[in-house]
């Protein structure tokens, strides 16, 4: 006998697979029930409304993400090579999960109030895991950073701002490349580095 929990997996994986190639708005409780090889009644003995299974499957891509975000962190060996391991990861693993971001950036979902808390959340993750790997760096001694919040939120800001071209327009082919200039603007700046020479002081008579 199929269990409960197995059923609404089922559901979670079919209805993934379907908003990942018509998007939110297209699919219909009614293919999401033919997929599943369920009723309609079935499927909202589980889930009371098809926002509820889309913020199941958003959910458990955003657990897929995080999950390798935090392999990925734990396996580099400094906060420097954490702070990489996390930007490739994320962008990387975002480019695979559709359906988070297309929660997280489609415009015609803006009007939805459970996308917004989505997004909040979303939000709020990323940047305390971001200033997770900044704090370390600083006790360490690696990063001089004055404000750690703005710090994290400029940073996943700049992130933000390369998934359009990257995947959406598919403007960049090699896109580590890019993630690599980024990081080297936080890492050393963009201004050159003066060499101040010392001049001997001349003796007062």
């Amino acid at each position: 006998m199929v269990k409960q929990d197995d059923i609404r997996e089922i559901i979670i994986n079919v209805a993934r697979n379907i908003f990942t190639k018509f998007g939110f708005r297209k699919t219909t409780m009614e293919e999401i029930a033919q997929a599943a090889r369920k009723g309609k009644s079935s499927i909202y003995h589980y889930f009371h409304s098809k926002e509820a299974i889309f913020i199941a499957v958003v959910d458990k891509e955003t657990s897929t993400l995080h999950l390798a975000l935090t392999e990925a962190i734990n396996t580099a060996s400094n906060p420097e090579d954490k702070l990489r391991a996390y930007i490739h990861t994320r962008m990387e693993a975002i480019n695979n999960l559709a359906n988070l971001y297309s929660a997280l950036r489609d415009e015609y979902l803006d009007h939805y109030n459970f996308i917004e808390k989505i997004r909040y959340s979303f939000d709020n993750k990323e940047i305390t895991m971001i200033k997770e790997i900044l704090v370390d760096g600083v006790n360490k001694g690696d990063f001089i950073i004055d404000d750690l919040e703005m710090t994290a939120f400029g940073l996943i800001t700049a992130l933000k701002g390369l998934e359009y071209p990257i995947f959406v327009k598919k403007e960049y082919v090699d896109f580590e490349k890019k993630f690599e200039g980024l990081l080297n603007i936080l890492f050393y700046g963009i201004v050159k580095k003066k060499k101040f020479i010392l001049r001997p002081t001349k003796k007062r008579i």
